[in-house]
């Protein structure tokens, strides 16, 4: 008897190994098992359009409950995956079942980073990665008068961009010196730094948090410095931690997610995975990376599928990536670490331009604000290694077009 396959995470990359599996031919059974109480959905528009009301909770599910149906793919919500069971190839749930795998993906994505201060328990304080986080959050804004969001990553942005267009007094709290640090070169970072604080976003870099204070509820944030800022609601957006406990606990090598190669198989030939929980490597790094990205879960959940269909595809798609705060859309392409030269095609003035990064006269990243024109070529010059001058990049009249047709 065959057992299937068993696919544990509630993610992008969950559902989306189920359906590029049944796409490729896999005929056996498919079980997702997600603890949340709701099959996979979006999770983009909860920082974003969610908040805001613009995006209704009937346009989050990535499938249709039709689309499982057809495609025999079984939801089983509710039911955390506390072990697996190796030798005897199966998944213990916490509910006490235990479900036989002939192939097994772990798509356990990320949770919140938990900041370690006195009063990270006070009522008000608060974390946004799934829709119940968005639906408290979304609650609290509505009551709140002075938002204090710790942490200038995109998801702090993004909520901060809502906040504001609320009518609320937000601050933001980072302790690194430019918002986005991760993300995005210096300059550009600058930029969003600016249009935020010109729509009234008080902006702290170089700051710390060292303690909540309240009565019960939080009423302030004490900073290092001593400085305390009013706040009646708290959003903790400092980053987060793969969710690599139940592959580690059952002997998968592990290093910040769980390590996999470039077919998503991981140190167990049985096994794969996908998504904000990997480490992988990549075509456009020097060393295996953790992206926590949309594009990540999907391109590498269709490996992962490959995998398992019996197909060698490997994963080299070039990474992307996007975030909407106020009008700005900010789209990414390739990896601007490591670059030694930047040139700027367009007026950042006019709030529409690209940056191209260069490593070695070589074109490696595009960052593109209000352009989704260049970031989609941009996309596409560098899956074909395609490399303008920087000369020719800094020139809005040169045709970067006319390179693709001339490969």
């Amino acid at each position: 008897m065959s057992h299937g396959l068993v696919v544990v995470g509630g993610s992008y990359a969950a559902a989306q190994i189920a359906a590029s599996a049944r796409e490729q031919g896999y005929a056996e059974p498919i079980r997702i098992v997600s603890e949340e109480p709701r099959g996979p959905y979006q999770r983009p528009p909860l920082s974003k359009g969610y908040l805001a009301g613009k995006v209704l909770p009937a346009a989050l599910p990535l499938r249709s409950e039709a689309f499982y149906r057809d495609s025999k793919v079984e939801l089983i919500l509710g039911a955390r995956a506390e072990s697996i069971d190796l030798s005897g190839r199966s998944v213990v749930l916490s509910d006490g079942r235990r479900l036989a795998f002939d192939r097994l993906a772990l798509a356990t994505g990320a949770r919140p980073r938990p900041l370690p201060v006195p009063g990270g328990g006070l009522e008000g304080v608060l974390f946004l990665r799934s829709l119940a986080d968005a639906d408290a959050l979304r609650t609290r804004l509505a009551e709140a008068t002075d938002v204090v969001i710790v942490g200038a990553g995109f998801i702090g942005l993004e909520f901060a961009s809502v906040a504001v267009a609320a009518g609320k007094k937000v601050t933001v709290v980072e302790m690194q010196d430019r918002v986005l640090a991760r993300a995005v070169a210096p300059g550009l970072a600058a930029f969003i730094a600016d249009v935020h604080r010109a729509k009234g976003l008080d902006i702290r870099l170089g700051a710390t948090v060292k303690e909540l204070r309240g009565n019960r509820r939080v009423e302030s944030v004490i900073c290092g410095d001593g400085t305390s800022i009013r706040a009646d609601l708290v959003l903790l957006a400092i980053g987060v931690i793969p969710n690599v406990e139940l592959a580690q606990a059952a002997g998968l090598a592990c290093q910040d997610g769980i390590i996999v190669d470039r077919f998503a198989t991981t140190s167990d030939p049985r096994i794969v995975s996908a998504g904000d929980c990997t480490r992988h490597p990549s075509a456009y790094a020097d060393q295996p990376l953790r992206l926590e990205s949309v594009q990540n879960a999907l391109d590498q959940a269709k490996t992962a599928a490959a995998t398992i269909s019996g197909v060698a595809k490997p994963y080299d798609t070039v990474p992307w990536f996007w975030s909407d705060q106020y009008d700005l859309k900010l789209q990414m392409v390739g990896l601007a670490a490591g670059h030694d030269s930047a040139v700027t095609r367009g007026t950042p003035s006019d709030g529409r331009f690209s940056v191209f990064y260069y490593r070695r006269g070589s074109l490696i990243a595009i960052d593109s604000v209000n352009k989704p024109g260049e970031h989609m070529l941009g996309r596409k010059l560098l899956t074909a290694r395609l490399s303008p001058t920087p000369e020719q990049a800094a020139d809005s009249g040169f045709d970067l077009q006319g390179l693709m047709a001339k490969a």
